[in-house]
């Protein structure tokens, strides 16, 4: 996928840029992408998704190791996408613009390099999406990726998504989350630019919730059917927008 649009250039409308993988992924989504009660189309099982397993900081992309493959076997299920092994890839490596869905989870505080945030600041503005998960509810994580991600973009904070946004609607319709063991809501956290999203996390332990058999979170943050729609609808917002 060398000569990928996603690739970074010169244009007016950097948003419009997009891998041709991932608009083939797109068309197939929104033809295929079913309720567990609808059969796949026969014609759309040669479509292909894969996603960028990121190796950031000092982490080796290694955390809670099988959540990255439990989540393209979610996305999998739920369409005739043809799933393809999970990619590692690090922040400074030229492949980074040919992987237009990337994923990011760890338990520990990290800082990322100057030369890692002039790389996301490129892949955002060039149409890239991120989707980032602290492990087993450690604060640590969401914490380093609020500072960390809020350093990436000129006058762009990460901020809570409110649960009018599309992205709780973009397969199943959610209205509120509520965590397991605290009275409060759980709200996915996202990064924007020019008004899009680019970068969405969950410091809930959302993709722990169902991998795993749930043994990570242990009765913490986010639940295993709660988590498993709402990272569909993440992965379903990133593939059609």
């Amino acid at each position: 996928m060398k000569d990928s649009k996603f690739k970074p250039q010169t244009s007016t409308k950097p948003h419009a840029l997009r891998c041709t993988l991932f608009a083939l992924s797109v068309v197939c989504l929104l033809l295929g992408l079913t309720r567990a009660s609808a059969q796949p189309a026969a014609e759309d099982k040669q479509a292909t998704f894969f996603m960028g397993r990121v190796k950031y900081s000092s982490n080796d992309g290694n955390d809670c190791g099988g959540v990255g493959q439990d989540l393209m076997r979610l996305v999998s299920r739920a369409s005739t996408l043809k799933i393809q092994e999970e990619r590692k890839v690090k922040l400074t490596d030229p492949d980074l613009y040919d992987t237009p869905f990337l994923f990011m989870n760890g338990h520990n505080e990290f800082v990322f390099t100057e030369a890692e945030i002039a790389n996301l600041k490129k892949y955002f503005t060039h149409g890239g999406f991120f989707f980032a998960s602290g492990c087993c509810t450690n604060p640590k994580f969401p914490e380093a990726f609020r500072r960390e991600f809020s350093k990436i973009l000129p006058n762009e904070k990460v901020k809570p998504i409110p649960y009018d946004h599309l992205i709780y609607r973009s397969f199943y319709k959610i209205d509120r989350v509520r965590c397991l063991n605290e009275p409060r809501d759980i709200q996915l956290e996202g990064l924007f630019y020019q008004g899009n999203l680019v970068a969405v996390m969950c410091e809930d332990g959302l993709c722990c919730s169902f991998s795993a058999n749930n043994t990570c979170n242990e009765g913490k943050g986010i639940s295993p059917e709660d988590g498993q729609k709402l990272t569909l609808n993440i992965a379903v917002y990133a593939l059609t927008h």
